[in-house]
C-alpha cells in the first residue's frame, strides 16, 4: 500500500500541536498536491523536496503525490514541514521503512541538496514533545536541542543522515543536554548611581516583591541609569521560567545561547511602537514586547511621550498575565508576566520641581500643561504601577562621589534573593501576586497598618486596587526588613506593621495633586 505516516508540529501561539502528515501515492497523471490549509511557504515546499530528493540520489516518484496535513483545520505555516513531507514520499515509495516512522517528530528546511536548514519556532515543539518521541531537527538549530529541557532530540545536517538512521546503517547519537550555571553581568552596576537613596530604595523594593515601578524627575537626573540596572539586582530565572522565555525567544526567530540561560530579558522598546508591536499581532500572530518581555523586565522611557492607545492596551496584560490575540482564522494566546519599568518627566518642558536649577532651568509650564501632560497617563493605568517615585537633580559636590562608597548590584540582589526565597516559603509566590484574600490576614498584617491604609486610601481618593497594591508593597518592605538579620529562619514570619505601610504610600508621588 503506497500510503504514509510522518510526525511534525505545527506553531499555534506558544503551543506545538502535533501534525500527522499523510502521503499517499497513488496511479494518474503527476501531480503533487498538499491539503490540509498550507500557506504560500508549505505549498513552495513541493519544489523544494523534489530537488531534495533528486539530489540526494533518491528516486521521486513519477505519481500522483496527495499529502495530507492533520488536522485539516488548523493552519499551517513555514517551511518546518519539508523533512517530513520528503520522508513520508521516500517511504510511501519504499525507499526507506516505516516500521519506526511514528517514534519520530520530523521538523526542519530542506535545500535543493537536501541539507537541513535552520527551523524558526523550534522550542516550543521539542517541549510539547517532551517524554513521547524522539525530535530530528536540523543541527542549526543544535543551541536549542541542548537546552535542558527533557525532550529527545538527534540532529543532522542532511536529509541522508536521516536516511541512514532510520535504515539502521548509521544510527545518529541523541544531543548531550547542557546544563549551565546561571551568569549575572555587572556591567551595569547600582555603585555607579550617585546618591538618590530614595529611588534606590524603591528600587530593591521592586525587585524583591515584583512590583511595577514608574520614576517621574527633571532630565539627566538618572531615572533611566536607575531603570536599566533593575536587572541587575533582580534574581536569576527559574529552569522552568527559563524554558518558557526561551520558546517565546524560539517564535520570533531569536536565539537561544547557552551563555544567556537563565538571565531575564530586558525589553526597551523606543516611544513610537505601535500597539501590534507592543502586545503582538499579524495575520500569523507572532508575540509582541509584552511577551518577549515575559518574566523579566519591560521598560518604557519617556512614558508620556507613547501614544495613549499602545498604554492602554497594558491594562490587561498587567493584570492577567497573559495576552489573546483574535484573528478571523484563529486565536492565539502568549503569556506576558512582566514587569513594567517606566520613567517620564514631570512636565512638558522637563524641570517642574527642580530644585537644583538656575533660573534659566526652571519649570516654564503652567499648572493646566503639566495636568494636561500628565493626564496622558490614564488613572487605571496608574493605578497597575505600585511604585511612583520622584528622582531629583542632585548638588555637584554629591554627584561627584567616589562610586566605590555605594552599595553594588550584588550586595542588594543577594537580599532580594533572601526575600524572595521568604516569599516562597511563606506564601508560595512573590508579592506582587498575592490575591486580596492572601494579603488581609491577621497573621500577616496588624490591624492598625490595616486602619492607617484605609484611611489614607480615603483621603487621596484611591480605589481598590490602589489599597491592594501598597498593602504588597508594605508586605515586601516588611519581608525586606526581616531578611537584613543573617540569623532569619524558614519559620520566622514579618507582619505588616503601620510604619511599613507609611513608607508604602510614601511612593505613590502621582496620586498627590499639583
Amino acid at each position: 500500500m503506497a500510503l504514509a505516516l510522518t510526525l511534525s508540529r505545527a506553531n499555534l501561539g506558544i503551543d506545538a500541536p502535533l501534525v500527522s502528515v499523510e502521503t499517499h501515492l497513488s496511479n494518474g497523471l503527476p501531480a503533487f498536491i498538499i491539503v490540509g490549509l498550507p500557506e504560500a511557504a508549505v505549498r513552495e515546499s513541493r519544489d523544494r523536496v523534489r530537488s531534495a530528493i533528486i539530489n540526494s540520489h533518491f528516486d521521486f516518484p513519477s505519481r500522483r503525490i496527495t499529502i495530507n496535513l492533520a488536522p485539516a483545520d488548523l493552519p499551517k505555516e513555514g517551511s518546518r514541514f519539508d523533512l517530513a513531507i520528503a520522508l513520508g514520499i521516500l517511504a510511501a515509495s519504499e525507499q526507506i521503512p516505516k516500521d519506526h516512522l511514528q517514534d519520530y517528530e520530523f521538523i526542519g528546511e530542506l535545500s535543493l541538496s537536501g541539507e537541513l536548514r535552520h527551523a524558526a519556532g523550534l522550542l516550543p515543539a521539542l517541549i510539547a514533545a517532551e517524554q513521547k518521541r524522539i525530535s530530528f531537527v536540523p543541527a542549526a538549530n543544535i543551541d536549542e536541542a541542548a537546552l535542558p529541557i527533557k525532550s529527545k532530540t538527534i540532529v543532522a545536517h542532511h536529509i541522508l543522515e536521516v536516511c541512514a538512521h532510520l535504515n539502521d546503517n548509521k544510527p545518529l547519537q541523541l544531543t548531550v543536554k547542557k546544563r549551565p550555571t546561571p551568569k549575572q553581568s555587572n556591567i551595569l552596576d547600582m555603585a555607579d548611581i550617585a546618591g538618590q537613596l530614595q529611588a534606590r530604595r524603591a528600587l530593591e523594593i521592586a525587585a524583591a516583591g515584583g512590583h511595577n515601578i514608574i520614576f517621574i524627575g527633571p532630565p539627566g537626573t538618572g531615572k533611566t541609569m536607575l531603570a536599566s540596572r533593575l536587572i541587575s539586582i533582580s534574581p536569576p530565572l527559574s529552569e522552568a521560567s527559563a524554558i518558557e522565555v526561551a520558546a517565546i525567544n524560539s517564535l520570533v526567530g531569536k536565539e537561544n545561547s547557552i551563555d544567556s540561560w537563565r538571565q531575564r530579558p530586558f525589553r526597551n522598546p523606543h516611544h513610537t511602537a505601535s500597539a501590534i508591536a507592543m502586545v503582538g499581532g499579524g495575520s500569523n500572530p507572532k508575540p509582541g514586547e509584552i511577551s518577549l518581555a515575559h518574566k523579566g523586565i519591560l521598560f518604557l522611557d519617556e512614558l508620556a511621550e507613547f501614544d495613549r492607545k499602545v498604554l492602554e492596551v497594558l491594562r490587561e496584560p498587567l493584570e492577567s498575565g497573559k495576552i489573546t490575540i483574535s484573528r478571523a482564522t484563529q486565536q492565539v494566546e502568549y503569556p506576558a508576566k512582566f514587569q513594567l519599568v517606566a520613567a517620564m518627566n514631570p512636565c512638558p518642558c522637563g524641570f517642574y520641581g527642580n530644585a537644583y536649577d538656575n533660573a534659566r532651568q526652571s519649570c516654564s509650564c503652567s499648572p493646566v500643561q503639566i495636568q494636561r501632560y500628565r493626564a496622558k497617563l490614564s488613572g487605571p493605568l496608574l493605578d497597575r504601577i505600585d511604585l511612583h517615585v520622584s528622582v531629583c537633580r542632585l548638588p555637584a559636590k554629591m554627584m561627584a562621589k567616589k562610586a566605590s562608597v555605594n552599595e553594588s548590584s550584588a550586595d542588594i540582589r543577594s537580599r532580594v534573593i533572601k526575600a524572595q526565597q521568604l516569599q516562597a516559603r511563606n506564601r508560595g509566590k512573590i508579592n506582587a501576586q498575592l490575591s486580596a484574600r492572601e494579603l488581609i490576614d491577621d497573621a500577616w498584617v496588624a490591624s492598625e497598618a490595616i486602619d492607617c491604609l484605609g484611611a489614607a486610601i480615603e483621603k487621596l481618593g484611591l480605589s481598590a486596587r490602589a489599597f491592594h497594591r501598597l498593602l504588597r508593597i508594605g508586605r515586601t518592605i516588611a519581608d525586606l526588613e526581616l531578611v537584613k538579620d543573617d540569623k532569619v529562619k524558614p519559620s520566622d514570619k514579618s507582619a505588616v506593621k503601620i510604619q511599613h505601610v507609611k513608607e508604602a504610600l510614601a511612593y505613590r508621588q502621582l496620586d498627590k495633586k499639583i
